[in-house]
């Protein structure tokens, strides 16, 4: 298993980690065994947005064999109310749900979420009311350690991101969503009408939030990595093929910022199946030539830092230098921070000789040389 930092937080997290909603009907027996299991193949964090007490309990009856090894999202605002879930912010029964959980942890969780916000005026009310105040109030009483917000939305998220409150966000990436434009609602993310061929790369929306959390050290955790099963499925594909559980994760983990993958699974079969992407070959992983190959392709002319250009006659990192001036374009003026993970690397834009042996490697038609002279440009070097 490999291991990233998350933003700032200082945390190290298994890139593949355990989105436990599936554990839904589960015994502890069972629960336990899968918790086991992952942890075994290195997978420390794990998402708890679950209301169920019942799925709570025996999700931590496994977790708490081993708490030191655990990292643990736990969600503010999901709630059990009359048997069912409910996303409240309701004071009066965010506290009592965050005090079972908390108690379910052995009192103290790593990451405490703000739960599924989704619009731009619920966020700014949150901030300034008690919602928040009630985490600051935990993160001090030393019941949480970092704060954090989960959201489909990338216009909240960005605020989120900007904010300042927040060190972490929990968010759905994939390359389908990735093409949608701004404002679309979530349940609009699974209709098939709501694609359409010809968009130019990724949505703008989206690639700024992921440059903005790179730039201000703002970790992503990922949710529906899969787009809810579609991406695995031919018929229900907006590109009209069949994507890997490799390959969608690997394209998840080569976005800026993020940090680790949560795939829900629900049995040991099922985790195997994802965290087999720890041993793929780069053919398995290799997202890329399948859009570029797909019936519905949206990202011709865009790098998505695939890697295929390599290996570079010049020694140069083609997608990391693809991904600082992605980055960097992203603003009026070249982030000090973009800057500077830039310089670091040991060949720059300005190393380009134009010989273009690259190009014809590149599965969605990139000009990357001329790529290479507009970022030497921007960068000075």
């Amino acid at each position: 298993m490999d291991y990233r930092k998350l933003g700032s937080t200082g945390l190290e997290v298994s890139e593949i980690g355990f989105g436990a909603e599936w554990l839904s009907g589960k015994t502890t027996e069972q629960s336990v065994e899968l918790v086991t299991h992952v942890a075994r193949q290195g997978v420390n964090l794990v998402d708890c947005w679950m209301a169920d007490p019942v799925v709570r309990r025996n999700l931590a009856a496994g977790v708490c064999l081993d708490r030191a090894h655990w990292i643990v999202q736990g969600h503010f605002g999901s709630t059990w109310q009359d048997g069912q879930y409910v996303r409240t912010r309701d004071m009066d029964e965010v506290v009592p749900s965050w005090e079972f959980l908390l108690d379910c942890f052995g009192g103290h969780i790593e990451l405490g979420m703000v739960h599924y916000v989704d619009r731009l005026d619920e966020l700014e009310s949150i901030v300034a009311g008690p919602f928040l105040a009630y985490v600051k109030a935990e993160r001090a009483a030393g019941h949480i350690d970092h704060v954090g917000i989960s959201t489909h939305a990338p216009q909240v998220a960005q605020a989120a991101a900007e904010s300042g409150e927040f060190e972490v966000i929990m968010f759905s990436v994939n390359p389908a969503f990735d093409l949608m434009p701004a404002g679309v609602e979530l349940e609009e993310l699974f209709d098939e009408s709501s694609y359409r061929a010809g968009l130019d790369g990724i949505d703008d929306a989206r690639a700024r939030l992921y440059a903005t959390c790179e730039e201000r050290d703002v970790g992503i955790t990922v949710m529906k990595p899969f787009a809810g099963g579609r991406l695995l499925d031919a018929r229900r594909s907006p590109f009209g093929i069949a994507l890997s559980p490799a390959q969608c994760l690997h394209y998840a983990l080569t976005r800026p910022a993020v940090a680790s993958v949560l795939p829900g699974f629900g049995t040991v079969a099922e985790a195997d199946g994802c965290l087999s992407y720890e041993t793929a070959t780069d053919v398995e992983c290799d997202y890329a030539s399948a859009l570029a190959g797909a019936p519905r392709n949206s990202y011709r002319g865009a790098c998505t830092y695939c890697g295929h250009c390599q290996p570079c006659t010049a020694g140069i990192d083609i997608a990391t230098v693809n991904k600082f001036a992605d980055l960097a374009a992203m603003h009026d003026g070249v982030p000090a921070s973009t800057r500077e993970h830039y310089r670091s690397l040991d060949r720059h834009a300005s190393d380009c000789t134009g010989c273009r042996a690259c190009e014809p490697n590149c599965p969605f038609g990139v000009r990357i040389a001329d790529k290479m002279t507009r970022t030497a440009e921007l960068f000075g070097f």
